[in-house]
């Protein structure tokens, strides 16, 4: 099993409770250092810390700003189903937040879901800038309502058919950086047909009594799809290609594995979309997809790039691949789950204290803020609500 064998020094004065503690208050004093200012990546972390003076400081300076983003519901980028997350985790630290957060569950509850139905663009189904992410953000924070039928029923009309042909994109023609998705689906969990699954598992699992939108129809489609773009590379991962397969696949290993692209986020939306439905071989089949990945796992390979958030971050670095494992381990009971789970605690315990804290953005997905809050999570049993918000639990 492959391991990074020169890991940087992890500060010995200072566990993952104090780092948060003293990047909360370090983020309260300057909160200009970046991310989008409407982002959950500081309530998230203030809800798990719970100290008294760092958690009130840093939601207070954040709710300063939070809903005026753009105006767009996504659930990142600086959308309102984000600041719909940081509110309602802030007010369990501040409860004059809870007003606001409920004024603003019943607008988003409300908002008509007018997205496009074919040609698409991610704004049109994804987590996190489209409607899956809303959807899963009013799962999670609103308990009391109903899960929003036409939201509901708009992703699920989008896997009206086994190949998923309205998911082709039909935007992005001449996008300097998105031209090789058109005419093609994509299948991560960030942008594609696994984070679309995740948002209609959550909606079954709070509405199992109501078919109207058919969502385990649409979910069986979704998921043999997913299936059939599944291939094994030359580290005998069984992992998926950024968009559906249009060729036989290369057998050559990608080195993104991650939360977003590749098996961890695939196999997780799967498994969980098998678990709701009570379809114990596909979940089988998703738990050994996860398994090669952890036996095969190398993170020399696997983690790359310049900013600290690429190699450790929850998007594309090593805590998006420990919070899915802590799933697979805790709701799975996956023995090569609960494995990797413990290497990457001691990859990331000893790499986060090594960069100086403004060197981070505060969002949740490429920020400390998220890699903090996968650790006390897995580790420290901090709570869980946050999860959601990476289509996890």
């Amino acid at each position: 099993m492959p391991h990074d064998t020169a890991p940087p020094a992890a500060s010995p004065d200072e566990d993952v409770h104090g780092l948060a503690v003293r990047y909360l208050l370090e983020w309260a004093a300057a909160p200009e250092r970046g991310g989008h200012r409407c982002d959950p990546g500081i309530p998230v972390l203030a809800h798990l810390v719970a100290d008294e003076r760092a958690a009130p400081a840093a939601v207070a300076v954040w709710s300063r700003t939070a809903g005026r983003g753009p105006s767009h519901p996504a659930l990142y980028d600086g959308g309102l189903a984000g600041t719909l997350v940081g509110l309602r985790l802030g007010a369990r630290v501040l409860p004059g937040l809870g007003a606001a957060a409920d004024r603003l569950g019943a607008h988003l509850a409300r908002r008509p879901a007018r997205y496009r139905t074919h040609e698409v663009a991610f704004v049109d189904y994804d987590l996190i800038s489209g409607p899956s992410g809303l959807l899963l953000a009013l799962c999670a924070t609103e308990p009391e309502r109903s899960v929003p039928r036409p939201l509901a029923a708009h992703l699920a009309l989008l896997c009206d058919e086994e190949e998923l042909g309205r998911l082709r994109a039909g935007q992005y023609a001449d996008h300097p950086l998105l031209a090789w998705m058109q005419g093609r689906v994509n299948t991560g969990m960030g942008h594609g047909v696994a984070g679309l699954v995740a948002a209609l598992t959550a909606a079954l699992r709070r509405s199992a009594a109501d078919p109207a939108a058919d969502l385990a129809g649409a979910l069986g489609r979704a998921t043999r799809w997913l299936v059939r773009q599944a291939y094994d590379d030359e580290r005998g991962i069984r992992t998926w290609p950024g968009a559906g397969l249009a060729r036989p696949p290369s057998p050559e290993a990608n080195p993104r594995q991650a939360w977003c692209y590749g098996t961890p986020g695939v196999a997780w939306a799967l498994w969980d979309a098998a678990d709701a439905l009570g379809d114990s071989a596909a979940a089988d089949w998703a738990a050994t997809a996860f398994t090669t990945l952890a036996e095969h796992y190398d993170e020399t390979f696997h983690l790359f790039g310049d900013a600290p958030g690429d190699r450790l971050g929850l998007c594309h670095g090593a805590a998006g691949v420990l919070a899915v494992a802590d799933a697979f381990d805790r709701h799975a009971r996956l023995p090569a789950a609960g494995t990797l789970k413990d290497r990457l605690v001691g990859h990331l315990t000893a790499r986060l204290a090594a960069h100086p804290l403004a060197a981070w953005p505060a969002d949740l997905l490429t920020g400390l803020p998220g890699a903090l809050a996968a650790l006390l999570t897995a580790v420290h049993g901090a709570p869980r609500g946050w999860l959601p918000c990476l289509g996890l639990r």
